[in-house]
């Protein structure tokens, strides 16, 4: 067990957090969340031991161990990714070491000797000790950890030294969770991470059988790996049961409570304060107003913090672009012997908000840049479609600015029919406030320039956006803005992104980069995963890239295949009429559609603002009935074009 006690902190003259108190168990699943500057970091820092209290006190039940991950910063080298994550398990390997020795003591002693009892009876104890501590599973937990996170096994041999920053934080993480301390404290575990990583640490997480606090920008991750929330706010620790998003429900009913609260406090002080300006000089009166005055003088007045301003960032909505925005045909690229993709081939329809996903290496970041048509493929044919303006926002995007520009300056002439409240308003969203926005470009930090790269694109989009990791850098706030301003984009989006709750909330379609090809599932990412563990019908993707060989022959299960369900059986034609009737049926889900995707839209907006507990409640069965709907429509709108092509 772990205890805050009175405890506060200050950073410099700023009080981040006072009269802190909180007992942290041994099964702890907690997400420590707060505004930018709030000191998230600076208390986990101070839980660990690294930072000291100001007053207070932190107590810790003897023998507990505590492992502590940073944001960054940490620099591995002299050993390979594999020795370095066995490095932990210390005490394992000295028993290993004394067992060969106890080994090769017993081979070289007269068995009937009383010096081999004793070297026979300490070789079972250790032995009886290593088995305990899973000597013999070391590799085999260190394989699978490295696994999981991202390393293939031509990885386990190379040297730390040989990977750059965000994998280097992976082998840190690798080795605090094989030392399995008694609470973890993990500061954004997730930054380095690509999705398929991050999903393997939410299940990592969710058997961890000891406790763990973890600060993270991404919601769906909090949701699924936590069970209470501990947010830094008004310079005070506050705790709430339950994922981030009961948490969003319980401060707005906590908000409300503290503002009908201080309002109650404001009328009864401006009461006893009129009673004492009336009556103050009323020698009849003069110890009914002492009396008032030492009343007011007890009371603990409620104090209510500055909030951030919600930010609602619209797009200005470019011209139209044509039905087809972009058509893929028989693509491949290589970099030399190295083959990325083959034999690609796909369309993307206006409107459409694509999701590229696939494990690490796979060749999202190089499909994107061919869309982009920053590079060429190696043979096949990339074509873009009428009035198709497009723009791309590159991991490193912060490179192509003008470091001498000032930041306001800059995104003013990028949009100058913008007022500038409004835009140092966006700026605000990605930290960037007060004097930070006359800094100029070249003195930003590399992650500080791609935010301001990405707020730069969003004042002046084009109406085919390209973007790869977006959200890295972000934080929850930046991230909602983001979001909403896409949702609302009229043009058409392609993104990479390992924030599970970004893509879910925006993608209606996710290609899949696998073996060199290009698999598309509609809807988003939760859709593909019920797709692909056959929980839901396999994808219609006509204009997908071609299937592999299998070794058997077999290429059936290579891509998603198309639906059979409505095709006429043995490839009949249907009859003018049945024909005309899905004609009709087409052309009305055409239109249904759209609507339902409005009435999601306004659904979700009425989301953001909060009326009461029941009608939240109420809107988000509603939501999710639309979205089960337009789910329902697309299907059935997918089916009939199917069979009416079949038909032509």
């Amino acid at each position: 067990m772990l205890q805050l006690a009175a405890a506060g902190k200050r950073f410099g003259p700023k009080l981040l957090f006072d009269e802190a108190n909180w007992l942290i168990t041994a099964h702890e699943r907690t997400g420590l969340v707060g505004g930018n500057g709030t000191g998230k970091s600076t208390l986990l820092k101070t839980l660990a031991g690294i930072e000291t209290l100001d007053y207070g006190a932190l107590h810790r039940t003897k023998g507990m161990t505590l492992g502590y991950l940073p944001q960054d910063g940490l620099n591995l080298t002299g050993r390979t990714v594999f020795n370095e994550c066995l490095t932990v398990f210390q005490s394992q390997r000295e028993m290993e070491r004394e067992l060969e020795k106890l080994s090769q003591a017993m081979s070289e002693l007269d068995p009937t000797s009383s010096e081999y009892t004793e070297v026979a009876e300490r070789f079972s104890e250790i032995n009886d000790l290593f088995h305990a501590h899973d000597g013999y599973a070391l590799d085999a937990q260190v394989g699978s950890v490295l696994g999981g996170l991202g390393f293939s096994k031509e990885d386990w041999g190379r040297d730390t030294s040989e990977f750059s920053g965000g994998w280097q934080m992976r082998i840190a993480l690798a080795k605090l969770l094989l030392q399995k301390p008694s609470l973890l404290l993990l500061d954004e575990p997730t930054n380095h991470l690509d999705l398929e990583s991050r999903n393997w640490l939410e299940g990592y997480l969710k058997g961890y059988p000891h406790g763990f606090i973890l600060i993270s920008h991404d919601r769906y991750f909090l949701d699924v790996t936590v069970e209470k929330i501990a947010e830094v706010w008004n310079k005070r620790l506050h705790f709430y049961t339950g994922g981030y998003e009961k948490y969003v429900t319980q401060k707005q009913e906590r908000k409300q409570q503290l503002l009908s609260a201080y309002k109650n406090q404001r009328d009864h002080i401006e009461q006893l304060e009129a009673f004492i300006g009336r009556f103050r000089y009323q020698a009849t009166k003069a110890k009914q107003v002492q009396s008032r005055i030492k009343e007011l003088e007890k009371i603990e007045r409620i104090e209510i913090p500055e909030e951030e301003s919600t930010i609602h960032f619209t797009f200005p909505q470019p011209p139209a672009s044509g039905r087809t925005v972009l058509e893929a045909k028989g693509m491949y690229k290589s970099y030399g012997p190295k083959q990325v993709l083959e034999n690609v081939s796909f369309t993307i329809d206006r409107g459409d908000r694509i999701a590229l996903v696939g494990a690490n290496g796979a060749g999202k970041s190089t499909l994107i840049r061919l869309l982009s048509q920053l590079e060429p493929p190696t043979s096949g044919e990339i074509k873009l479609g009428h009035n198709v303006a497009g723009d791309y926002f590159a991991q490193d995007q912060y490179k192509v600015l003008d470091p001498q520009a000032k930041m306001l300056d800059d995104i003013s002439s990028a949009a100058p029919k913008v007022p500038e409240v409004e835009l140092r308003g966006l700026l605000g969203c990605f930290l960037f406030s007060g004097d930070d926005v006359f800094k100029q470009l070249g003195v930003l930090s590399g992650g500080e320039r791609n935010r301001y790269a990405l707020a730069k694109m969003l004042v002046s989009p084009a109406n085919f956006l390209l973007m790869d990791e977006p959200t890295n850098h972000l934080d929850l706030r930046a991230k909602d803005v983001l979001l909403e301003a896409i949702r609302n984009f009229t043009g058409t989006v392609v993104f990479v992104s390992h924030d599970r709750y970004f893509i879910d909330g925006l993608a209606t379609k996710v290609f899949e980069v696998e073996g060199g090809h290009v698999h598309v599932y509609p809807g988003n990412y939760e859709d593909y995963l019920r797709t692909k563990e056959g929980h839901a019908a396999p994808a219609e993707t006509p204009k997908v890239s071609q299937p592999r060989e299998s070794r058997n022959g077999n290429d059936s299960a290579a891509v998603p295949q198309t639906s059979q369900a409505v095709q006429p059986a043995g490839g009949k034609r249907l009859n003018p009429i049945k024909l005309r009737q899905l004609e009709d049926r087409l052309g009305s889900l055409e239109e249904e559609i759209p609507r339902t995707e409005s009435a999601i839209a306004t659904t979700e907006q009425a989301l953001c603002n909060f009326v009461s507990a029941d009608e939240t409640q109420r809107q988000t069965e509603l939501l999710a009935q639309l979205r089960d709907q337009l789910q329902s429509l697309m299907q059935e709108w997918e089916e009939l074009s199917l069979t009416l092509e079949s038909q032509a």
